[in-house]
């Protein structure tokens, strides 16, 4: 017997001939196991349905189609808003009023406040400030108002006879009894509506109670977001997740920062046009003016369009008493203040921290008043800059947004 086949016994005898064999098979299984799927795969035919050229979907309009039914709910959902802050209007309007307000008055609390005084007195020095302003300002209206509407009424007869007498002179040499018909009645209306004409100068509407309602609850919301806005602001986001809550948070300061900008900005810009024109009107010897000048001042926080109607007041007054010359000279000053606050104003006092194109203000401003009308256009462009803040702040994502239950 050779050694080869003594070697043989050998192994078989200790047993290890068969767990050789034994090793081989359950390689060559398990080769089988690997292969046998992909052999399979790769013969079997294939039972995709064959769907004809022509009756597949263009990726064009799955994309189109899976757009619009999302913007359909979008807008389903927006007109829904849009009918319950309608419905809700008389405190919508209230509230979008004190968040402005608040936005001057916080940083006058915010200086107290680091002088020493407690967060209670703060906000009522803060908000007795305010009333001051505001008293002093309605009081000085009422009373230039009643001062001056007999020479309102006195320069515009005088201004109506010299416009009777430049049409029946050359070249027009009109003596129609209508048109004199139409001039005489001018001072007779401003004689029996002087009521009228005072409460639209002064309030624009005090009788109604809906306003004093309205007033009311924007002084409560105005006093506990002075007071309280930092507590309210916590509040809310301790409802939220980890992540969502810095984002939020990271988004809401973005977006009052904004607003506090953006009111702070408007009232310099509307003081501005409210001295100019006032000094101009009282150089010129105008009745009305501190209550046209005050008028001009809350038309500004209407950007762009409230100059140009309050200045069209300003203008027919300035025609009515002191003549044409007069109103073409305040209409020039008009036009040099448009254009210095969108090209100088707007951009420095404003624009810094509100980068909006003009397109988009005036697009702001048709929407708002479509919707709202005046409050609307008043509110546009503060939303419109404040969405566009807070949507980045939104988007963007820190390392330290992640919190426990976001792992």
């Amino acid at each position: 017997m050779s050694d080869n086949g003594a070697a043989q016994e050998e192994r078989i005898a200790r047993g290890t001939g068969v767990q050789e064999q034994i090793a081989r098979g359950e390689a060559v299984h398990e080769l089988n196991r690997v292969t046998e799927p992909d052999r399979a795969r790769a013969e079997a035919p294939d039972r995709r349905a064959i769907v004809p050229e022509q009756s597949r979907v263009p990726s064009w309009l799955a994309t189109g189609a899976a757009w619009s039914w999302r913007l359909l709910l979008l807008a389903l959902a927006i007109y829904l808003i849009a009918r319950v802050v309608g419905i809700l209007y008389i405190v919508v309007v209230p509230c979008i009023a004190a968040l402005l307000l608040t936005a001057v008055l916080q940083p006058l609390t915010s200086r107290l406040r680091r002088a020493g005084l407690p967060n209670m007195a703060a906000t009522w020095v803060t908000l007795l400030v305010a009333a001051v302003v505001l008293g002093g300002v309605g009081t000085l209206v009422a009373n230039r108002v009643s001062a001056d509407y007999p020479t309102l009424l006195a320069e515009t007869k005088h201004t109506v006879a010299q416009v009777q007498s430049w049409l029946a002179g050359p070249p027009f040499h009109i003596k129609s009894a209508d048109v004199q018909k139409y001039l005489n009645n001018i001072p007779s209306y401003l004689s029996k509506h002087k009521t009228l004409v005072e409460g639209t100068v002064v309030t624009g509407g005090k009788i109604a109670s809906e306003f004093f309602a309205g007033v009311v609850l924007m002084l409560f919301v105005t006093f506990f977001l002075i007071k309280d806005g930092e507590r309210i602001w916590n509040w809310l986001l301790g409802a939220m997740r980890t992540g969502t809550a810095r984002r939020m948070d990271r988004a809401g300061h973005a977006s009052w920062l904004v607003l506090v900008y953006y009111m702070r900005g408007t009232v310099a810009v509307a003081a501005i046009h409210a001295v100019v024109v006032g000094v101009a009107l009282w150089i010129m010897g105008v009745p009305l003016a501190v209550p046209l000048a005050v008028l001009v001042f809350l038309a500004a926080f209407v950007p762009l369009v409230g100059l140009l109607v309050a200045g069209a007041l300003a203008i027919v007054v300035t025609l009515a008493t002191k003549g044409w010359v007069d109103a073409v000279v305040l209409l020039g000053i008009l036009i040099v203040e448009d254009q210095l606050e969108a090209h100088l104003l707007q951009p420095q006092v404003v624009g810094k921290m509100i980068r909006l194109h003009p397109l988009a203000v005036i697009l702001s401003l048709a929407a708002g008043g479509v919707l709202a009308g005046i409050p609307g256009a008043v509110v546009a462009v503060p939303i419109v800059a404040v969405i566009t803040r807070a949507l980045p702040e939104l988007r963007r994502t820190e390392p330290g947004d992640l919190g426990p239950e976001d792992t």
